[in-house]
């Protein structure tokens, strides 16, 4: 089952020198790249990437905001004026894409079996202090949201994965037109067959 996925190397990825660890990983498991772009996200770009209208998403991240909280006995009321998850994930959604237009990225579309899933196991938990060893976040980051959050900045933990296929899609979409993707076979596909 061949898909395609939309992989971000962030801002702090960038800086830190870590784009070809963080993109070898994925070609070692058998990854195609099939488009990559250096760039620099524009705040159009930014906001259609992390949308104030996903309500689901931003009551998503305002729940593991508050998870997280409770967790380090901090009170979010104080900390950001509000317990509404929904609330919440806006102030989040606003970091993220002052976050991602920052600087320049690194957006490529990975292509392969079960492309979405494998990214983000590949990418460890969206939280680096919860990703496991020998995932990227879990190998090369330690941010977390309460640091992230009384910083009041986005969590810097080096990639975007997309979360599903039906998202994939959509962010390619956002990011490469269909001729900047290029379809080609790489030698151990066969093997693979």
């Amino acid at each position: 089952m061949q898909e395609r996925t939309l992989l971000i190397i962030k801002p702090d990825g960038v800086a830190r020198g870590l784009v070809g660890e963080i993109s070898s990983r994925f070609e070692r498991v058998g990854l195609k790249i099939v488009a990559a772009k250096f760039t620099k996200a524009d705040q159009t770009l930014a906001e259609k990437h992390y949308p104030s209208d996903r309500d689901v998403w931003l009551r998503g991240m305002g729940e593991k905001t508050l998870e997280n909280y409770k967790k380090f006995g901090v009170d979010p009321e104080k900390l950001l004026g509000t317990t509404d998850t929904l609330k919440i994930g806006k102030i989040i959604q606003g970091w993220l894409v002052k976050y991602i237009i920052s600087g320049p990225v690194l957006a490529f579309v990975l292509e392969g079996p079960h492309a979405v899933d494998l990214v983000r196991k590949i990418c460890g938990h969206t939280l680096p202090s919860e990703a496991v060893p020998g995932t990227i976040r879990g190998d090369l980051a330690y941010d977390s949201s309460y640091l992230a959050n009384t910083g009041k900045r986005a969590i810097k933990n080096l990639v975007h994965a997309s979360g599903s296929l039906e998202e994939a899609k959509y962010e390619i979409s956002l990011w490469f037109s269909p001729s900047e993707i290029f379809g080609y076979e790489r030698v151990e596909e066969k093997a693979m067959r």
